[in-house]
Parts: C-alpha cells; structure tokens; sequence
C-alpha cells in the first residue's frame, strides 16, 4: 500500500497539502493532527481513502502510537510532510515554560522522531518534505525560539538530504514568508503584549504557497522559498551580516 502522510493536516498548509495530494494517485492519505474534528472535515474534501490519526505531536507518547501504526500496516510511504507547528511572538522572557517546550518538540523533537519513522518504509522516489519558514535564514529577536526551531529544521534537512540523496529519497525543506490566511498570526500573535508585530506586509495566501512549493517538492528541490519576500530573504541571508539583518528586522515588525 502507498500512502501519503501529512501533519497539521486540520488547517492551514497541511490542509493545502493534503489536497494537492489527493490527486498524486496514493492509495491512502494519513492526516494527523490533534484536532480529530477538523481532521474529518479535511477526510470529508478528499477524494482518496483516508486515515485520521489524532496525535498530539507536542507529546514524545505519540511518536510511539505513530511508529506503532506504521509497523501494523507497513505501508510504501511516498510523501511525508511536516506541516505541524505553531509559533509565539513577544519577549521571550514573557513566553510560558508550556509555549517554548510546545514549539521545540513540535518543531524539532516531532520532525526528527518522525522523519526516523517514516525512513525504514521510504523508497526510490519517495519525499520528505519539511515545512520550514523564511524565519529559518536569521535570528529574529521577539520570534526567538520559533526562528531558532526553524533553523534547526532547515539544517536538519539539508543535511538529511544529501545523506539519502544515494537511496534516492527526497527531502525538501519549505521557507515562505508570513501566510495570511492560517491561523498562525492569529495564534502567535496571542503572547505580543507589547504588540511589536502589527503588519505583515506581503503576506502570501496558503493555498498559493502549498501550490508553488508542491511544484518544486516534486522536483526534488532541497530549500524552497515560494515567495519574493522569502527568496528575498534567503539572498540576503547569504549576504549581508546578521546583526544588520537583526537591525533591519524591526521593519517588518
């Protein structure tokens, strides 16, 4: 059985991305998330066989419950992708114990344990697709934890990549900008009591991102940025030291 996998699939990108999938000819699409009712209404859009898995991804116990329904079905897995995640903006001296801890093993301990999972049943041709963040290309103070995670991902990534890049097992990691219409900003906006982001100028719709960036996952780009802004970003990021980019940052807040 070939299957295609996708967390946070309940809302935003994930939701995106297990629509386009839907017509990539898989025989079932696993959706996880820890909202199991928005979850079926996701099942409910799709055409292809689907499978709901409500996991808490913040938790290591539903690492274990996901390898154990892989190890019972054994599927081919062709696409995996992590789109589960959350931010927190503000001082990070403001930030919950439970919000850091929920954004480290979300970002980093989930994506790692379960890319590991997901390896023993990859193949030739199969994608690991990693939902990053444009926040990945620099430190951004009042995002710190988030943009640190997210370059932790990146890196991993990359890494990841040219270690299977032999077995040829893809792996991508996804850099937009801010997307408008999830419910990230809306979430994450929550811990800014100083309300030090109050515009996001060019913010990208997320069915438009999940398109593009699809386009170049299935090509076997490594980083994708899909977006001016994130492209933008990533150039610069090469370039220009990063205090000034931190120094700059404060415009975009």
């Amino acid at each position: 059985m070939t299957i295609a996998i996708v967390t946070g699939a309940s809302s935003g990108l994930g939701r995106e991305y297990a629509k386009l999938l839907d017509e990539e000819n898989v025989g079932e699409i696993w959706l996880i998330s820890r909202h199991e009712r928005t979850l079926q209404k996701t099942a409910e859009q799709l055409k292809t066989k689907s499978r709901i898995l409500p996991l808490d991804l913040t938790q290591p116990s539903s690492y274990s419950r996901f390898a154990d329904v892989l190890r019972e079905h054994h599927p081919v897995v062709s696409y995996f992708i992590h789109a589960a995640g959350f931010g927190r903006m503000g001082s990070t001296t403001a930030m919950s114990e439970r919000d850091t801890a929920g954004m480290i093993a979300i970002h980093c301990h989930a994506a790692v344990f379960l890319t590991t999972a997901v390896l023993p049943y990859c193949q030739r041709g199969s994608h690991i697709v990693e939902i990053c963040s444009c926040a990945a290309f620099q430190p951004l103070p009042y995002l710190a934890v988030y943009a640190a995670c997210k370059a932790f991902l990146l890196r991993y990534s990359r890494a990841l990549a040219e270690e299977l890049k032999p077995e040829g097992i893809f792996v991508s990691a996804v850099c937009p900008y801010w997307v408008k219409d999830t419910a990230f900003i809306a979430t994450a906006k929550k811990t800014d009591q100083e309300n030090r982001f109050h515009h996001y100028i060019f913010a990208g719709n997320g069915e438009c991102i999940a398109r593009r960036s699809f386009r170049q996952i299935r090509r076997g780009r490594v980083v994708i940025t899909p977006d001016v802004i994130s492209t933008l970003h990533r150039i610069s990021s090469g370039i220009l030291p990063q205090s000034f980019l931190i120094w700059i940052s404060r415009f975009f807040r």
